[in-house]
């Protein structure tokens, strides 16, 4: 799915894709159907896809257990400089969400050429901030925990692991849509194609909280302040696609951007489950790293690549790309 269909050439009717619920078709049998209404595709969906069903439900598991420990301490004032530290970073990234989205208040729609630009800009950033503020620290801190690089190395490498096996789980069951693949998640029908969109963004903001959080759990603002910086900033275009997409919808400019700016919600609560993964045994730290880096590449390769070469701009894209992955480099070591 491409920002195109929802700023581009067409126009797209309020009534077909906006606040309204499409409903699919398809139907399954009443004797199959232990839940009503859409837990009952949720059900036959997880059925056919089992494995996937299985692995998404322990990771959901243990994603509350962490959100639970992480609200718990903020409940009792048990609140460290990781913690604080986080919840900013988190914030920055909602604010900068909403900063993009306000664009949309005078815009209803931008260049193709530019917006693949802009989010090859965002990828750039986020592979350099997985390389230089997740993973180059995880390595060095696995080792340190371990006193064996090699260990080291195979510790992070399991996060990564997980963390690509968290997204795979919320990819097969978030409902979205891919140009060349089609709908994905269960019963995307029932949602109006602008929604799709909207979900598969605030797919995207949640490993980037979970990064903020477990870069900031051991309160080091030298691995915490240039990975929330990064993410902030890639977080702009982000919003501004959003509200653009939610406009050709047919919603007002005001409502655009304040569901736009919602849909970064999940940044600070992706903060809190990072630094409650952390928060536990030491090598959480180093694996709690590798986590997120997974997670933040799974999207880049799976999901924000493969748009900006859809429209032919694959040129610009890949120089905005080196741009942000040049301009990461350098906050890493400015701010680091």
């Amino acid at each position: 799915m491409t920002f195109r269909q929802f700023i581009g050439h067409e126009t797209v009717e309020p009534v077909q894709y906006g606040l309204t619920m499409q409903h699919s078709t398809a139907t399954v049998p009443a004797k199959n159907q232990p839940f009503p209404g859409w837990l009952a595709t949720l059900w036959v969906h997880a059925r056919e896809h089992s494995a996937a069903a299985i692995g998404l439900g322990l990771a959901l598991l243990g994603v509350l257990a962490l959100l639970v420990q992480s609200l718990l301490q903020l409940a009792v004032g048990d609140v460290g400089p990781g913690m604080r530290y986080a919840m900013l970073g988190g914030a920055a990234g909602l604010a900068a969400t909403a900063l993009g989205a306000l664009p949309a208040l005078a815009l209803r729609s931008i260049p193709q050429k530019l917006e693949d630009t802009l989010l090859g800009f965002a990828a750039g950033m986020m592979l350099a901030a997985s390389a230089f503020s997740l993973l180059l620290p995880g390595l060095q801190a696995g080792a340190d925990i371990l006193g064996n690089k090699p260990l080291g190395a195979a510790v992070v490498v399991l996060g990564m692991a997980l963390g690509v096996l968290l997204m795979l789980g919320l990819d097969q069951f978030t409902p979205h849509k891919h140009d060349q693949t089609g709908p994905c998640g269960p019963a995307p029908d029932h949602c109006g194609r602008v929604w799709l969109f909207v979900f598969a963004i605030a797919l995207h903001n949640l490993p980037e909280g979970m990064a903020i959080g477990v870069s900031f759990s051991q309160g080091d603002m030298s691995v915490g302040l240039p990975l929330a910086t990064a993410i902030a900033l890639q977080d702009i275009p982000e919003g501004l696609a959003v509200a653009l997409a939610l406009r050709s919808a047919g919603l007002t400019p005001r409502l655009a951007v304040w569901v736009a700016a919602a849909s970064g919600l999940l940044e600070p609560l992706g903060a809190l489950l990072g630094v409650g993964l952390s928060s536990g045994f030491a090598l959480a730290y180093p694996t709690g790293l590798g986590l997120a880096a997974g997670a933040m590449l799974f999207v880049v390769s799976h999901e924000v690549i493969p748009q900006t070469h859809r429209n032919g701009h694959q040129t610009p894209a890949t120089i905005g790309l080196m741009i942000g992955f040049a301009l990461m480099m350098v906050l890493d070591t400015a701010l680091g």
